[in-house]
């Protein structure tokens, strides 16, 4: 269920953010929404979708929000979301080597994450080593 609604965020995405005009009701939303949406929550999903992608009003641009999507994708891994964002940063410009280091960041972060949690690291001592280095201590 979980990777239906992702590759479903995934690939409504795509079509917002490579210039598709986005639809005015959910009953104009492509198939691929409406045969995996729950059909009683399709609007509410599509609304909430154009509200973070389409909106102009968003802190940041459609390409970074591509990037950061696809990097998570990735990692998901969801081959849907993965094409859908690949071609949504392209379409906002990104190049192959910005695609690539937001690929790479999300993997480091992935293997870090692993160790750190599979170590069960203490938090604090954690806590008080990012504070240093970020407060030049």
């Amino acid at each position: 269920m979980k990777t239906t609604i992702i590759t479903t965020a995934g690939a409504l995405a795509l079509a917002i953010s490579t210039g598709f005009a986005a639809p005015a009701h959910a009953g104009d939303a492509p198939d691929f929404v409406q045969n995996t949406y729950p059909e009683h929550s399709v609007e509410e999903a599509w609304q909430n979708i154009q509200s973070i992608i389409v909106s102009p009003d968003t802190a940041l641009d459609g390409k970074t929000k591509e990037l950061i999507a696809l990097a998570v994708s990735a990692q998901i891994p969801c081959d849907y979301c993965v094409y859908s964002h690949t071609r949504g940063a392209e379409a906002h410009g990104a190049t192959d080597a910005e695609m690539r280091e937001a690929l790479a960041t999300g993997a480091l972060i992935r293997k870090w994450s692993t160790l750190l949690n599979g170590s069960q690291y203490d938090m604090d001592a954690f806590r008080q080593e990012i504070d240093a280095m970020y407060d030049g201590d």
